[in-house]
This record gives structure tokens, sequence and C-alpha cells, in this order.
């Protein structure tokens, strides 16, 4: 058998699924596409995570356009971050090109052009449903994490949330949760020592610091109601599409921290709410994470742990997370090892670090016979990419060199008119983007404090007034005093003068008396 009988069998044989199945594109030997020889990747093992990496502008966003709208045209939804804003398109069928027929030609698959269903969410001011949840729904070890905080902060904020729940105040938004550490430290100082223990004003000033942080990037949006339902990420179109939702987040690539907290958060709410689903035929959702490194390189130590930790179980709950990044080296080996789908487009050597990075990026796919990987990597062309995935009964398929099949929908950005025809008709859009302010709280803290301040005011008033009618007392007393004082001096002074006038008159009289006798 020749070389090229024996790779098409192993293809064919590695790549025939029973079942659904995602469609990439054709097998490639020596540069030559094997027409016929589809490169497929079975439905029921995409909820096993994957990777499409490569350089900027070898085809990756389109690889993720590719697997998108098949998984939506077979009823499953899908959650892209579209960071670039390059995946509206998705939204409308592809116009064609004689390109894109000569190259299905050569794949040996008919192109037909489709959309998908497609609902724009925002995280920030892009146009679309608003994306938010509440600070009481991250909870004080996730919330702590987010701040990466240390072990004594961290218990600050357990304080805080066992607070806020024990008196009825709902913990919304960031404004509610620096005003009960604002109170805590205040007017509540002596409330909380006497029920939580004694609370260090150096630590909670760091924690006011790392929230200010987290609101300069604009978390502030992102925290409040109404909290976003993840259940309507998993809806179907009237025509049994799955849905796909596409967050906007052009405006956020320089704002990492806020981007790492959100897909922390909605990973977290996912796992936390979806039921086990153990092995389905096809996923109940799909994740792509576009610019995956926005994800890592701003997360702590103890953030990375817990993504890490979500990574390996969602699995378990029927969710797919794919990581769209430039280079292996941008994911966790944690995380990359949970990876059960790998397609890699084109890497650039231009160093030394460049042909190192390579070097270890082709050591993570199966030894192969039929390819140099490491100097392959640097040739493949646009819309060509090795790829390895799970079969249908979990076992590794044979690397292989593929030509990509053109996205069926447009590959370039909708029009503002088109966006806001899909915006028009969103099911969503009036329900999450409903401003909401209800008492929470900042409200109720606010109130505890003015009682708090009106009734230090009136003792301090009562004291004044005390000691105004003390002074006037004190002031009668001394009048009445010496009024008594000079009538008393006065009487006394009488009394003798009486007396003294009485002992002389007395005197006086009686001798007065014996003259009067002797005449």
């Amino acid at each position: 058998m020749s070389k090229k009988e024996q790779f098409l069998k192993e293809i064919s044989d590695g790549y025939l699924f029973e079942g659904a199945d995602i469609i990439l594109g054709g097998a490639m030997l020596d540069g030559e596409v094997m027409t016929d020889t589809l490169v497929k990747l079975p439905l029921e093992t995409l909820n096993r995570h994957g990777l499409i990496a490569g350089a900027t502008g070898s085809g990756k966003t389109k690889t993720l356009q590719i697997i998108a709208e098949q998984l939506s045209s077979k009823s499953v939804p899908v959650l892209l971050m579209d960071i670039k804003g390059d995946l509206s398109g998705i939204g409308v069928p592809s116009d064609g090109h004689p390109k894109i027929d000569e190259r299905h030609e050569k794949i040996g698959f008919p192109f037909l052009p489709d959309s998908s269903p497609v609902e724009f969410l925002s995280l920030s001011d892009e146009k679309g449903a608003r994306l938010r949840a509440t600070v009481s729904e991250f909870g004080p070890v996730l919330f702590s994490k987010i701040l990466d905080l240390n072990e004594t902060q961290s218990g600050i904020v357990a304080v805080v949330f066992k607070y806020c729940d024990d008196q009825k105040l709902p913990l919304l938004d960031l404004k509610d949760f620096k005003k009960t550490i604002q109170y805590i430290t205040g007017e509540g100082k002596e409330e909380i020592e006497k029920d939580y223990g004694r609370i260090s004003t150096a630590s909670t000033g760091a924690i006011m610091r790392r929230v200010v942080e987290l609101e300069q990037q604009g978390a502030d949006i992102f925290f409040g109601e109404r909290s976003f339902d993840v259940e309507d990420l998993c809806r179907l179109d009237e025509n049994g599409k799955g849905m796909v939702s596409v967050i906007r987040l052009t405006d956020i690539q320089d704002r990492p921290k806020l981007f790492s907290t959100f897909m922390l958060q909605m990973l977290a709410e996912i796992y936390a709410t979806f039921p086990e689903e153990g092995d389905l035929e096809q996923p109940k959702l799909v994740i792509f994470i576009d610019e995956a490194h926005l994800v890592f390189e701003e997360a702590s130590r103890a953030l990375m742990d817990q993504i890490e930790a979500i990574v390996k179980l969602i699995r378990s709950k029927g969710v797919g997370l794919f990581f769209v990044t430039q280079n292996p080296a941008d994911i966790p080996d944690d995380v990359l090892g949970q990876l059960g789908l790998k397609i890699q487009h084109a890497l650039r050597a231009f160093t030394a670090k460049d042909r190192k990075a390579i070097k270890l990026a082709s050591q993570n796919y199966p030894i192969t016979e039929y390819y140099d990987v490491d100097q392959l990597l640097t040739e493949l062309g646009i819309g060509e990419a090795l790829v390895t995935a799970l079969n249908d009964k979990g076992i590794p398929t044979p690397l292989v060199h593929t030509m990509l099949r053109a996205p069926q929908s447009r590959m370039d950005v909708l029009t503002k008119s088109e966006i806001d025809e899909i915006l028009d008709g969103s099911r969503i859009l009036k329900k999450y983007n409903e401003e909401i302010d209800r008492e929470s709280a900042y409200e109720l803290l606010n109130e505890k404090i003015e009682a708090f301040q009106e009734a230090e005011e009136q003792e301090k008033l009562k004291k004044q007034r005390d000691k105004a009618r003390g002074g006037s007392r004190r002031r009668q007393k001394s009048t009445l005093e010496t009024i008594v004082n000079s009538t008393t001096t006065r009487q006394i002074g009488r009394t003798i003068a009486r007396e003294l006038t009485r002992g002389l008159l007395g005197v006086l009289g009686v001798k007065q008396t014996r003259r009067r006798r002797r005449r």
C-alpha cells in the first residue's frame, strides 16, 4: 500500500463517525487536497472543549464561524465572544465568491449560503441586550477572588455578605458593597464588632481600592439588575436552529479585568444552574471565547484555579468551551490538557523565541509519519489548519492537514442598519435593557446612617440645652443666695441692733423707773 493510500485509509477510518457531525473541510497531503476525503467532528464530543489557535490573519476566526454556524443548524445554541467585531456577519447568508466555489470544488463539498439566528448582547455601551449580575450572585468567595484579596480581606468580604444577609440588605451593585464597607467602619462599627468581631480599617481600605480599580474598568455597568438568565442562551428559533448569541466586546479590549470577571461569573452561573447531563448526543450549549488570552493574562492565581476547576467540571453539564487565541501557550497547561479538539492554524517564526514556541506547540499534537509538524506550522496557508479531535469513542483522531471549508454566512461585519434590524426583532432586548434600581443596601444603609447622624445631632443639641439650663440654674442660685445672704445679713443686723437696743433701752428704762419712784 502506497503512502497516499495508507493516508487516505487512516483519515477515512479516523474521521468516519456515526450520527450527526460537523464538516470542517478536506484532508491534505504534501500540499494537495484529497478530494472527497472529509475531515469531520462528531457532535457528541464537542462538549469536551477545544482550541483554535493561529497567528493574526491565518483564518482562526473564520474557523470559529464555520463550527458555530453548523452547530446552530443542528439545533445547538452558541455563545460567541466578539472581541474584534468581525463575527456579526454570521446573521446573514454569504454573498458567495468564485474563490469560495474553487475551494469547495477541491474539497468535494458543495457550497450553500446560509445564515444563523442571532441575538446581540452587550457588556458595555455597545448595542444589544445588557448582561448584568448582582454582587450577591457572585458570593463572597468568587467576589474575593476577582478582587485578588488576601485571607484577612476575604474574611471581611464574607462578613459584609453575612451582615447583608442577616439584615436583609440586598447587595446588588458596587455602590451597595462600598456603602456597606463604609457603614461597618463608621456608624455601624460597634454593631458589627459586637456580632462579627473586630474589623481592620487598613484591610477595608485595601478592599475599597480594589473595588475602585474594578469600577474604572467599567464593572459598575456590569453589576446590578436585571440579572441575565443563562437559560436565555439556550433558545432555539422558530425553525429549530440554535440561537447564536454574539456578545459585542469591541470596546473592552483594554479592560481585561472586566472581561475575565464576566467570563468567570457566567461560567460559574452556568455550572451552578444547569443540571447534570452526562454524555449527550449533542451539546446543550457551546461557548467560543475569542482572544482567550484576555481571560488569563490578568487573572490571579486564585482566579486561575477557579477557571480551571470550572473547565474541568462544566463538561458534565453538556457545555463545550472553545478557546480562540494566537498561540497555545496563551492557555494554561492545566486547561490545555482538558481540550479534546485542537485546530492549529499557521504560526510565524521570526525570532528564536518564536521557533521555540512552535516546537512546543507541535508537541501538543499526536505523532504522525505524514507531516513534519514543526515545519508545516510555519507553511500553512490562510484557511488551512492541522486538526485532531476526539472520535465518538473518545479516542484522538489522526492529525490531519486540512483545507477548511468557507463559512456559509458573510465573512464580514454587518452594517449599522442590519444590526438595528436584528435588534428590532429581539425577544429579550426590552427585558434586559429596562433600568432597575430598587431599594437595596445603599439606600437602606443611607437611611440608617442618616438616622444615626440625626440621633447624634439631637443628642448634641440636648447636651447644649442641658448645659444652657445648667448655667441658668447656677445663675439663679447665685442671685438667690445673694438675695438670701443679703436679707439674712440685714436680719441679723436688725436682730443685733434690736437686742442691743433692748439691752440699752432696758437699762435706760430701769434707771428712768427708779428716778420716777424717788420723786
